[in-house]
């Protein structure tokens, strides 16, 4: 048996944040010590600052790695530190170099896999340490465990990934249109965060002030320094928008998913930014025979680390337990666990839904039906705003609307940073000129969707340049029309025509039950701004774009909604 450590306290912030979780989250059986600002060598020696949260209890515990570029203070020394610590785990809560006080300077990929495996030789040292470790943390906090999932050491047993990156390129361009909110929200997040809550406070109200201007700006390209001062890797990832280009080599670590062995717990949200990403993860690990756990919530990004904490931490502290403690008491009994949404009302703030609605259901995969019975629920927008379970016998123009990137269409909800975030009433948003809808008959009996949704849409364009926005809604019985999943791809057609192929757009996943008395609706326009950055009509790249010029765009029949 080991002596246990006898260092200071937590931080007072973090002992204070700790006491306000007491109802939803009792105290572990340990009390914990705290070790602060332990200098640990990076791969090329730069000093990565660390602290070390223990249980000030005799005997050997296991340890978690939690390296994050947005400082070691609140909210992560409570939530990772001191909570795990609680619950019989070291854990050592790293800051990425450049940022808290590490040396060197931080870069969005190049630096995580060499760093992390140089934290894993600076525990090998430690006396403390019994050889048995697991890693922690969301989105950038996702990224770092990947990177060391990439040449997994020994040591390694379990990891437990929530709402978790494992490719910056795709945070940027999606479906060629730049993910404009994420890239100024999140760019704040890593830049600021890791100063202080002064500072990171003060950026995000610098870029809530300037939020217009700067989305405005022609071109966009540099527009966000007013706000964010010089950011060189975000100039860098909005600058090249093409995965293939070099800029963007070894930043995916996708294959880190296909040769890990060890258990990886994911957490996910229906309106998470991240949560394609997290479905690719599931689906690689299960493709490779890794034994695997997915958790999908009700959540955005934000939301799951906040009003979904409880349920995330009891996942990632059953998952962690089983797997190094040898505690399988905390699992659940099937491998997925989904919350089905769409028992909700939006209410008269405009916000649809809550944690609180719907049902949890455990399931043995994801998707359901992996791949799904081809052509099972395809919906076809059809003449007079109707969308009919019937295809269409031709492909004549349905219906268009002029977008005007000097006035573009708003975003409302989805998966953004943003308050305002996840399912929101689209009554005033499907009121605009610039907005189709095309809308199901009302449901004699309830209509589930479990699994990923798309749309096939036959559009022309009058300029040959568009970014196409797509959203499957759930309309009640008053008309209120609530946001379900959606997606964004660019057209590039001869002026006027439609190409030879129908426009797939990706619109996400999504578990949602449409009651009766419920319509489907298919909600089409020219974009969702600023979530993403506007189209121009000319082609041009978003960031360089000057001119802007009126698209007028049509759908056509033979489009589709396609839902698993």
């Amino acid at each position: 048996m080991r002596a246990h450590l006898s260092h200071g306290e937590p931080p007072l912030a973090s002992r204070m944040m700790r006491a306000t979780w007491r109802k939803k989250l009792p105290a572990g059986p340990y009390d914990v010590g705290c070790e602060r600002g332990i200098a640990v060598p990076a791969a090329d020696g730069s000093p990565l600052l660390t602290d070390h949260y223990f249980p000030r209890a005799e005997g050997e515990f296991p340890t978690l790695l939690v390296r994050s570029p947005y400082g070691r203070g609140v909210p992560w020394s409570p939530m990772y530190g001191m909570l795990f610590a609680e619950q019989g785990f070291h854990v050592v809560l790293q800051s990425c170099r450049g940022t808290a006080g590490s040396g060197g300077s931080f870069d969005l990929w190049r630096n995580e896999p060499a760093d992390g495996q140089a934290a894993v030789v600076w525990l090998r040292e430690q006396p403390w340490f019994n050889g048995l470790l697991g890693t922690a943390g969301p989105s950038y906090l996702g990224y770092t465990q990947w990177a060391l999932a990439l040449d997994p050491p020994p040591e390694l047993k379990a990891m437990a990934i929530q709402v978790g990156l494992h490719d910056p390129h795709a945070l940027f361009p999606t479906g060629s249109a730049l993910h404009l909110e994420y890239a100024l929200v999140g760019g704040a997040g890593i830049t600021y965060q890791h100063r202080g809550a002064v500072a990171f406070g003060r950026a995000v109200l610098r870029l809530q002030r300037q939020l217009r201007r700067i989305t405005a700006a022609r071109p966009l390209r540099g527009a966000h320094v007013a706000a964010l001062g010089q950011v060189p890797w975000l100039d860098g990832a909005m600058s090249h928008p093409d995965p293939a280009d070099p800029y963007w080599e070894g930043a995916s670590l996708a294959g880190a998913a296909e040769r890990v062995t060890v258990p990886v717990g994911l957490v996910s949200g229906w309106y998470d930014v991240l949560a394609d990403q997290g479905f690719e993860q599931y689906a690689r690990l299960r493709k490779a025979g890794v034994d695997t756990a997915l958790l999908v919530g009700p959540w955005t990004h934000n939301s799951a680390m906040q009003q979904g904490w409880p349920e995330v931490f009891a996942e990632t502290l059953g998952w962690l337990r089983a797997h190094l403690c040898d505690d399988p008491s905390g699992l659940r009994p099937t491998g997925v666990r989904v919350h089905v949404g769409g028992s909700g009302e939006a209410g008269s703030s405009g916000k649809a839904g809550g944690a609180g609605e719907g049902e949890w259901r455990d399931l043995e995969e994801w998707p359901p039906v992996p791949g799904g019975e081809p052509g099972a629920r395809s919906w076809f927008p059809a003449p007079d705003g109707q969308l009919l379970r019937q295809a269409a016998t031709d492909t004549e123009p349905l219906a268009s609307f002029r977008y005007d990137p000097a006035d573009p269409t708003p975003s409302v909800g989805g998966a953004v940073l943003s308050p305002g975030s996840g399912p929101r009433d689209n009554t005033a948003l499907e009121a605009r000129d610039d907005v189709l809808t095309f809308t199901g008959p009302a449901l004699t009996e309830p209509l589930e969707v479990l699994g990923p949704v798309s749309a096939r849409l036959r559009i022309a364009t009058d300029t040959g340049f568009a970014d196409v926005f797509v959203r499957l809604c759930d309309v009640d019985a008053k008309g209120r029309s609530v946001n379900v999943c959606d997606g964004i791809a660019s057209i590039r057609t001869a002026p006027g025509e439609t190409a030879d192929e129908p426009l797939g757009i990706a619109m996400g996943s999504t578990a949602h039950r449409f009651a009766v008395g419920h319509r489907v609706r298919l909600q089409i326009s020219g974009g969702a701004h600023p979530r993403y950055a506007r189209g121009s009509g000319t082609g041009e790249p978003s960031l360089d774009a000057t001119t802007l010029v009126l698209v007028r765009i049509t759908v056509h029949g033979g489009s589709a909604l396609e839902l698993p």
